[in-house]
Formats: C-alpha cells, structure tokens, sequence
C-alpha cells in the first residue's frame, strides 16, 4: 500500500472524497491506508491502533461506502444496518461526527445512543428509519430490553476502543447484544493493543480477520517528550499551579486516580487562581459537555479527568498532560499520554510522582522499555523512594531529605518544569458498567 497517496486511491467514492476535501484531510493515515481496503472487501477486521492515528475514520469512511453500495432491500423503523460499540458517551459523539462529517453528501441517517441523557428522545428518533447507530452498551441493552430498537438487521459491527470495554466490564453486555444480532455480518474490532485477552476475544467474535497493525504493543507516543518530577505527596497540588503558571501552560489535561480526588483537585486549583473543571463518570452528560467545551475553547485552561471519562476526548493539538498520581495499570499510562502528541503535532507528558508510587514508575518504564527523564524544581523538595528493611519496616529518613543530611535539594535544572515535559483501572471493576448508562 506504500502507492497510496491520497485517499482517491483507496477507492473511496466521490461524495466522501468531497466531504474529506471539505473538511481539510488531504493525505490518509497507516491506519486508513491499511484498515479502509480491508474493510471494503467485506471480510472482518483485527486492529491495532492507538487513539490519535485517524482509526475512526478507518472505519466510518468504508462503512459509510458500503451502506450505500448496497442499499437496504427495506427500510424497517428502529432498524439500523450498522453499530458502532464505543466504551464512552465521549467517544461515542466524537465517532458521530466523524459519521455526519463523512456522511454529510449521503442520504444515510445515524444516532447515537448513550446513558446520561433521558431516553425519550433516542425512542423517538428509532421509530423512523435508522441505518448507522453509535452507542455505548449499558444504554443500548436497555433499548434492546425494552426492544424500542431492532438488532436483527446489523450488516457491520465495530467494536471500538475493545480493550477498554474490557477493562470496563462490558462484555457481558455485548456479548448479550450480539446474541440479537444475524450470524452473518461483518465484525471489525478495533484497540489500542492485541493483548492475550483481546486475541481471546476476538476469536469468539471474528471469522478469519484480516489484520493491521500500526501500534507496535504498549509503545508510548514518539511524539511526546516524557518526563517525571518526584514531590512529596502532600506539595503536588502546589507544585502544579506553579508549573501551570510559570510556564503558562493554556491547556492542561490533568489526571487522577479517582472521581474524589478529580473533583478536590479542580476545586483546589481554582482557589490557586487556575481555573479548573472536573470530568467524570458521576458528572451529568450536560456537565460534561460544557466542561469539554470550555476546555477546548480555553476558557478553563485545566480539565482534571478520571482514566473513563477522559477516553475518547478528542482534543486537536493538546500540549501538555499531568499525571497528577500515577495510574495503578501501567497500560493506562500509554492511553493517557497518548491524549498529547496526536496526528504529528508535538506533546509533553508530566507524571508528579511519590515515593509511594515508585512501584508503579517502575511497572510503566518496563512496560515502555526505557526510563522516564527525572527532572527537578527550585524549592521542591524530591522524596527519598520508600524501601523495606530486613525486618520489612519501612526505613530511609524524611520523605522530602537529602540522603547525607535530611535538607531539601535544591534544584540542578533552571527553569521550573519548562515544556520538557488520565485512575480507575482494573480495581475499579465493580462499579464500570454503570457509567456509560
């Protein structure tokens, strides 16, 4: 496919090679270069893509062909021809508009379908015609059970951001939906990694896929310069509003552990004159629209976000993300960092790190293969590692001492933080699948 060089070459029809020229996408990603033949050709898909490359619309732009390829025989109410499975209610929106952005010059209509929002409004919309749903599953299963929507006509399932969805605990659920559904369809499924458990997975769910690969497993943004600063626990938030204001620093993508601390986090910072909002999976979907929204136009320089709620942000250009506490799956780290340095532009990643999460620091730079660069501040002092001694009792002086006389170091490095440079994961299991309904 190295001949490819626009996206007329892909076979693309016209109406979307005019929608793309509209909306300024000149030249295909690897992604879209590999993903849109195999799609067209029918056959089902296995993708490795990490969020950033252009996979959506290695997927929309083919469905969206051959939905019009091949028209319904009938058209049936609340029947759609294609679902778009997505771990988020963000994610599920910004898939739409790729959807309506492509789609715009067809005659095809789409939804989404997401918890947060009343449902009245998503029913009435399935009692017309409906040929491409966006959804995440809670809500769409509670459509299916009150069968207020028709599965029995998907021609193509995606499922998208998989190995989040399994982290989320979502699988009971689709695997619920997919027993709607005809045997015979197209399966396209879509992650950031083929971890075992997505192999496992998608040799339940796809017939002989075709495979691309544009993420080599687990590796970090190359485009992002990483860096970790070592503070106590205690002067992280201080340290932070000096950071943002001394370098100026217009948008920070800041993450948290959990919905708490994401919360107190944006409150504190505001009181330090930083003007934050909070995103979560307790917010209201009106809450976080506006939250997002003020956020890309600038008007909160500061999004404080869990690991849930800040998949599938789609923020153009993002220059710098906070690790405010590490998160406790290092493959959580990848996705986070992997919000900055989107589509070639250049990023900056920051993780604030405690002696009590040097564990983790490990875990992540073992995971990306190589050290994270340390870096220092004036008048912050760095934590001495927590270490066992023999007897396991934790030894090694104060947190915050220099190891020959317990005083704060100073710092080696001029400029505070400069531009060298989010936490639920696993363990927060028993409460995912509520919050994407």
């Amino acid at each position: 496919m190295s001949s490819v060089s626009s996206f007329a070459d892909l076979g693309l029809a016209e109406p979307l090679l005019r929608a793309l020229d509209q909306a300024g996408y000149k030249t295909p990603t690897p992604i879209q270069t590999q993903a849109i033949p195999e799609v067209l050709k029918g056959g089902d898909l296995l993708a490795a893509a990490q969020t950033g490359t252009g996979k959506t619309a290695g997927f929309t732009l083919p469905i969206l062909q051959r939905l019009t390829d091949r028209p319904a025989p009938e058209r049936k109410p609340g029947r759609p021809r294609a679902l778009i499975l997505t771990p988020t209610r963000e994610l599920a929106a910004q898939v739409h508009d790729s959807v309506r952005t492509y789609g715009r010059h067809l005659s095809l209509k789409s939804m989404t379908i997401f918890g947060g929002v009343n449902m009245n409004p998503q029913i009435k919309a399935l009692r017309g015609p409906m040929d491409i749903v966006v959804a995440t599953p809670g809500r769409l299963l509670d459509h299916a059970n009150q069968k207020t929507i028709d599965l029995s006509g998907i021609e193509i399932l995606v499922l998208d951001e998989a190995d989040r969805m399994l982290d989320m605990g979502f699988i009971r659920d689709i695997r619920r939906l997919i027993g709607l559904m005809p045997k015979q369809r197209q399966n396209l499924m879509f992650s950031a990694t083929f971890s075992g458990e997505i192999r496992t997975l998608a040799a339940t769910l796809l017939n002989k896929p075709a495979e691309v690969d544009v993420a080599p497993r687990n590796t970090a943004a190359e485009t992002v310069r990483q860096t970790v600063h070592l503070v106590e626990s205690s002067r992280k938030r201080e340290l932070l509003s000096h950071l943002i204001r001394s370098n100026d620093w217009g948008q920070v993508l800041v993450f948290t552990r959990t919905k708490h601390g994401a919360n107190r986090l944006a409150q504190k910072l505001t009181q330090d004159g930083v003007p934050s909002e909070a995103i979560h999976g307790n917010k209201s979907q009106a809450a976080r629209t506006k939250a997002l929204k003020q956020f890309k136009t600038g008007a909160v320089p500061v999004l404080v976000a869990t690991d849930i709620a800040a998949r599938g942000l789609d923020i153009d250009q993002l220059p710098q993300v906070v690790n405010f506490e590490l998160p406790n799956v290092p493959e959580d780290y990848v996705h986070r960092i992997g919000r900055t340095g989107r589509a070639g532009s250049v990023g900056a990643a920051l993780s604030l790190v405690d002696g009590e999460e040097m564990k983790l620091l490990k875990g992540i730079e073992r995971l990306i293969q190589r050290p994270i660069e340390r870096i220092e501040t004036d008048g912050f002092a760095t934590p001495k590692p927590a270490a066992n001694d023999g007897n396991g009792q934790r030894r090694g002086g104060k947190p915050g001492g220099d190891a020959r006389n317990g005083k704060p170091r100073q710092s080696r490095g001029g400029k505070p933080g400069g531009n060298r440079g989010g936490g639920q994961g696993r363990a927060a299991q028993g409460n995912r699948a509520a919050r994407s309904r």
